[in-house]
């Protein structure tokens, strides 16, 4: 039987022990099932995942859940970006394992189990240590951390204070709300359609905002900047949202229409 180690957050701990894994993660080729990785003889190259993974959040901190599968179980096995690129191999259990382990350096691998995981596999649950492994990606340690909006996670410790000291030129942080409505003021009637989209790509990272000052761009006469009003407020929870989206659901642009209709998916 192949040991691997499932990490996830301690707040799964009892329904795990219940109804074991659920497949609840893709991987390549839009399969469902279960991320791993074997035991090894190195406790850090074993655990290596568990910073990364704790960024993306979990209650409790994270356990390790042990697994024993079959040796001859299909996986797919291969480096991170090589799901992307369809490059992971199917092997029988035994064999990930083996391939790992004879690997120079191991980091940034994975094991994907294209299904979930029975109880009876479950082989022991236990705490993981908290600080083990890379974060962003291995050999990531001094160099300029990415602020995009693709790489940060929403509510990461240090998350704002990191955006603050390296901002993004496309991602942010946005502008404060009163700096953004005085360029909409200088831009003047109708005013510069250039002007009006970069302010409201920023607008577009709020959760709410002043739709009241915003609503006169439903009428200019630039398409694109009507569209780019539909995306930076469409998921707002203002009130004034849901009656704005409706007049522009009717707009005589195909691309702001669809653009409303995106929205309100």
């Amino acid at each position: 039987m192949a040991m691997f180690v499932h990490l996830t957050s301690a707040a799964n701990t009892p329904r795990i022990r219940r109804a074991g894994v659920r497949a609840d993660s893709h991987g390549q080729g839009g399969l469902r099932g279960v991320y791993c990785f074997p035991v090894l003889r190195s406790h850090t190259l074993t655990h290596q995942w568990l910073r990364e993974l704790a960024r993306h959040g979990n209650r409790g901190g994270m356990v390790a859940v042990h697994l024993r599968l079959d040796d001859a179980q299909p996986v797919l096995v291969g480096r991170y970006g090589d799901r992307s690129r369809g490059a992971q191999r199917e092997v029988p259990a035994a064999e990930a394992v083996r391939r790992i382990a004879t690997l120079e350096d191991p980091r940034g691998w994975e094991v994907f189990l294209p299904r979930a995981v029975t109880p009876r596999e479950v082989h022991r649950i236990r705490s993981a240590p908290q600080v083990a492994g890379w974060r962003y990606m291995p050999d990531a340690h001094g160099r300029r951390p990415c602020t995009c909006y693709g790489c940060r996670v929403r509510g990461e410790y240090g998350g704002r204070r990191m955006r603050e000291r390296l901002p993004h030129p496309l991602d942010g942080p946005p502008p404060p709300p009163r700096v953004l409505l005085a360029r909409l003021d200088a831009a003047g009637e109708p005013g510069d359609p250039a002007v009006l989209r970069d302010l409201l790509h920023w607008f577009g990272f709020r959760r709410r905002g002043p739709v009241d000052r915003l609503a006169r761009l439903a009428a200019h006469p630039d398409p694109d900047v009507r569209e780019a009003l539909v995306w930076a407020i469409g998921r707002w929870t203002t009130p004034g949202v849901p009656a704005l989206l409706d007049g522009l659901a009717t707009d005589p642009a195909e691309d702001v229409r669809e653009a409303v209709e995106v929205m309100r998916s």
